[in-house]
């Protein structure tokens, strides 16, 4: 009987096209035997529709559905609880593989290290079992590439932020960064517009929804009526030193 462990692999998928994997996360998604994913319950997530098409007949898919997303408020204590009970059930899920010597792919939007689930499972597995990452185009890239306008340069300084912040840290770090990603933007947009005016940058800020995706829209937020509560990021681009 082998003692040898499983790895686990953070594969990073990029912002939501195939053809914007990595060559490493491509041969691993296909070979994997074992692969898992975040999503929301009732709802095929994003991560298995990015890979549909992809992966091998006999595959085992392990669906780790959120016991929470948007129910709960941020704030309240039940919302940690959740989520930390959630993290560990899934963590020992994989970690029983791995100790059997399976592998497992974890499927991951963007980049695993970058404001991901993984990471929650990165934590408590490191130590126990191996774990692997590959990196991927964060969905931030997606967007302003969609944007057609480089997001920095020069001595430009970029701030990525999260609208969940309160809405007067948001206009103050807004106006004082050159470049701004805004990212889980969702019921937040109100508050995101209101944040832009007081930092007087409405006219310079983008909305850009499912970035590489085929539902790709980029609109100025003045026109913006409503966006969508996933994959939505908000661009306001450097204008700083060039030749």
């Amino acid at each position: 009987m082998s003692n040898m462990l499983g790895t686990i692999h953070g594969v990073g998928l990029g912002p939501g096209a195939q053809d914007l994997l990595s060559v490493r996360a491509d041969r691993l998604v296909r070979d994997a035997r074992h692969v898992a994913y975040f999503r929301k319950a009732g709802r095929p997530g994003q991560a298995r529709r990015i890979v549909e098409g992809m992966l091998r007949p006999d595959v085992v898919e392990i669906a780790m559905e959120y016991p929470v997303t948007t129910e709960i408020p941020l704030s309240d204590p039940r919302y940690n609880e959740c989520l930390s009970t959630f993290y560990a059930d899934c963590t020992e899920r994989l970690a029983t593989l791995a100790q059997a010597g399976e592998d497992v792919v974890v499927l991951c939007e963007g980049d695993p290290f970058f404001y991901g689930s993984f990471m929650h499972l990165h934590s408590r597995l490191s130590g126990s079992v191996p774990v692997r990452i590959v990196p991927g185009i964060s969905g931030m890239a997606g967007a302003w590439t969609a944007s057609g306008a480089p997001i920095t340069w020069g001595d430009d300084v970029l701030t990525v932020l999260m609208a969940t912040l309160p809405e007067a840290d948001l206009a103050r770090r807004i106006r004082d960064t050159d470049a701004l990603v805004v990212m889980k933007i969702g019921r937040n947009l109100p508050k995101l517009r209101r944040a832009v005016a007081a930092a007087g940058r409405e006219a310079e800020a983008w909305l850009v929804e499912y970035a590489a995706m085929p539902e790709q829209k980029v609109t100025p937020l003045g026109q913006a009526e409503s966006v969508t509560p996933y994959f939505s990021i908000l661009l306001i681009h450097g204008q700083g030193r060039r030749p």
